[in-house]
């Protein structure tokens, strides 16, 4: 079957053109698929034997809403999204006052294998396609009713380890004829996969890439994220210096702050002497506990940021959202898998 929703426009236009077809037909199509069409029965200005034709020959198969959950606390809406071969994924919506934020998944699970998160506990399944990233951005803003002005990749999976399906939905997300949002209003999250942000940093993206760091020694770092083992912190680091260099974009670094791992002061000195020179922004993030986790929520937030702001850093505390919802990512999918699996 043919991904035709995972297709650019110069690529839908040769699609229709091999099958005999005006190339306006692409245009025509590609703004269907990109404005929430569900069907290509829905899709009134196309021949009614083509329509046919394209359900027959391709793959389009939008999300169907597993589980929605609403955070009484903040407006946050967490999704459980059913994907076509009976996979899920999880997205979440975040309000904020400057817009709407959308946090999507890469992958089906996750091979990273970080100690604090529960989106790597049952490991990698699969890859998403491209559509089935644009699907979590446009089906969410359907749903809820909210316009969408922000991405985030930083649900489950590792983007840079779906390179060439990231780098469609990059393209496809930000296309003018699709939902148009600029590359300045995503941010791509990595754990620190080296070789593949020297070549991020090549095509100089305007995005914002924000690097899961979590501890800025070798010993912790690879304790709680074994990708660290292969690569190591001062390479991480001369690598997000190189990106500077050829974007001009400051990096992000993601910091979840964990009770008696990663939040001494010798960890913030180490941290500080890492960023000095380049600029960059820290944001600590209080822990989101996970029951299979022996890992517990930090009690020196205020400390480690004070500790750093004395010394330069720019540092930020991430609100916390959607803590009465399983907000974090790979919980609800967690929950739905063990709920599956329990006997009757």
């Amino acid at each position: 079957m043919t991904d035709i929703k995972s297709m650019d426009l110069s690529q839908m236009t040769a699609y229709f053109q091999a099958l005999g077809q005006p190339a306006f037909r692409a245009r025509q199509v590609f703004q269907w698929l990109h404005r929430g069409a569900r069907s290509f029965e829905e899709m009134s200005n196309l021949p009614k034997a083509l329509r046919e034709r394209l359900g027959a020959e391709c793959l389009f198969a939008p999300p169907t809403v597993e589980r929605k959950q609403v955070s009484a606390l903040d407006g946050t809406v967490k999704y459980l999204w059913r994907l076509h071969d009976g996979n899920c994924i999880e997205t979440v919506l975040m309000r904020y006052k400057h817009g709407n934020t959308v946090c999507i998944s890469s992958q089906v699970g996750c091979r990273m294998g970080c100690a604090f998160c529960a989106s790597t506990l049952a490991g990698r399944v699969r890859d998403l396609t491209a559509a089935e990233m644009v699907d979590q951005v446009l089906f969410t803003q359907l749903d809820s009713g909210a316009p969408i002005s922000n991405i985030v990749l930083m649900g489950i999976g590792e983007p840079l380890d779906n390179w060439d399906n990231v780098m469609r939905f990059l393209t496809l997300i930000n296309h003018p004829e699709g939902m148009n949002i600029g590359m300045q209003h995503i941010s791509l999250s990595t754990c620190g996969l080296v070789e593949k942000i020297d070549k991020l940093a090549a095509l100089r993206l305007q995005l914002t890439l924000s690097v899961s760091l979590h501890a800025p020694d070798d010993e912790t770092r690879s304790r709680i994220m074994p990708v660290n083992r292969g690569v190591g912190v001062e390479r991480l680091f001369e690598s997000c210096r190189r990106y500077f260099e050829q974007t001009g974009r400051r990096i992000s670094y993601e910091y979840a702050m964990i009770d008696g791992v990663n939040d001494h002061d010798w960890q913030a000195d180490l941290l500080s002497r890492h960023l000095k020179g380049t600029p960059g922004h820290v944001n600590l993030i209080p822990l989101n506990e996970v029951k299979e986790s022996p890992l517990r929520p930090s009690r020196r937030v205020a400390a480690f940021q004070k500790r750093l702001e004395s010394q330069g850093v720019t540092v930020t505390v991430r609100r916390k959202l959607g803590g009465d919802i399983d907000a974090s990512c790979g919980q609800l999918r967690r929950k739905q898998m063990l709920e599956a699996h329990k006997p009757n």
